[in-house]
């Protein structure tokens, strides 16, 4: 027995204005029938990951942020820079939704045996506008879960789970052996060490304090390198030695991090040649930038990286459309199976869609603290 579907349900959407004001807004939002191969799903659970927090704040100076209200539900609004205006031009007066991921149970089914076949099952999805109370997705945007999984278990299927794995699928396509990844305690850097710890994948982890690095070496990784410390670059050039690693997923984007460890892998391959080159080692070293948890400027030294390097970004969903359907469906079999434990999401805090709005607790997620993650609960009273 499935509950009955209301007419509307509780929707956030971030806004930016021609004349520089930011608009994050709860509205009642029309509820539609589901068309053939569409269902429609109660969104119990719904994860604020990094890459919702772009869409949902842009570049708006969130220290001016201002709560009042608008047809008695919360507003949020907040000044934007006119830096952060330039990088918003595309998005200007659209009122997007926001949330790419999230778990719920479907509701109502369109008349296709696929959709049919979905209605009260528990679900994860991914298509975006998930900080939603309902949500209609096309079937192929559902992964059914085992009989019992509770929503803050099945909230984080997609966006960390295969990241993790599609950069160990970037390792083998592309002939490397080992890995390095920063902002490694992270959700999903405690995944990565899970992946490789059982894939037997030499990874190196870069945190940045004595105690991520405790926890990374308490959940089993082998290498980290603390850039806190005093020695960080012979530390990290060393595991390098030991791990052969050429390859590199960075999350913090600016600074200085992503020259250190193309620099790093370069001395790491200098110490293994056995003839001297004035154009350094003809090692490749590949850096992808997947995350901007540093908005500055990426800064480089190309001078100690030799002349076979790569500095690029990632982004998950071009990737997965590169490899195909049949390798995606077993990546998603793979955390389906390793749901509880490789893929497991620990929350600290769990909010309503209006508690989301407040700008305490704004400031709270938005400092995108290591150890510190966010359920929104759309049905959650508040």
């Amino acid at each position: 027995m499935t509950d009955p579907v209301p007419s509307t349900g509780l929707q956030l959407l971030s806004r930016v204005t021609k004349d520089a004001h930011l608009e994050v807004s709860l509205i009642d939002q029309p509820v539609p029938a589901p068309r053939d191969d569409q269902v429609v799903v109660k969104v119990l659970a719904t994860p604020i990951n990094p890459s919702d927090l772009g869409l949902l704040f842009g570049a708006a100076d969130m220290s001016s942020a201002v709560a009042t209200t608008r047809d008695g539900h919360p507003l949020v609004t907040a000044d934007v820079p006119p830096g952060g205006m330039r990088a918003m031009a595309g998005r200007l007066d659209e009122a997007m939704p926001v949330g790419n991921e999230g778990s719920g149970i479907v509701v109502a089914a369109g008349a296709s045996p696929a959709a049919q076949a979905l209605l009260g099952k528990t679900v994860a999805m991914l298509g975006g506008a998930m900080y939603a109370q309902y949500r209609v997705l096309r079937v192929a945007e559902c992964m059914v879960l085992p009989d019992g999984t509770a929503p803050a278990d099945g909230a984080s299927c997609f966006v960390n789970p295969l990241t993790s794995l599609a950069m160990t699928e970037v390792m083998r396509r592309e002939g490397h052996t080992a890995l390095v990844h920063t902002a490694a305690a992270s959700n999903l850097g405690q995944m990565l060490v899970k992946i490789c710890l059982k894939d037997g994948i030499p990874l190196v982890n870069v945190v940045r304090s004595p105690a991520q690095a405790d926890l990374l070496r308490g959940i089993g990784a082998v290498h980290v390198a603390d850039s806190s410390q005093p020695d960080f670059l012979e530390t990290l050039t060393a595991m390098m030695v030991e791990t052969g690693a050429t390859l590199a997923f960075d999350a913090i984007g600016g600074g200085k991090l992503a020259g250190q460890l193309l620099s790093c892998m370069e001395a790491a391959a200098v110490k293994r040649m056995t003839t001297y080159s004035r154009y350094g080692s003809d090692t490749f070293k590949q850096v992808y930038i997947y995350g901007g948890l540093d908005v500055a400027p990426t800064t480089l030294n190309r001078n100690s990286f030799g002349f076979s390097w790569s500095l690029s970004g990632f982004l998950l969903t071009p990737f997965l459309v590169k490899i195909g359907a049949e390798a995606v469906q077993a990546l998603k079999d793979r955390v389906v199976a390793e749901l509880t434990t490789t893929f497991a999401s620990h929350y600290t805090h769990e909010i309503s869609l209006v508690e989301a709005l407040q700008p305490d607790v704004i400031e709270a997620y938005n400092r995108r603290a290591t150890g510190t993650k966010y359920l929104i609960c759309p049905h959650k009273a508040g």
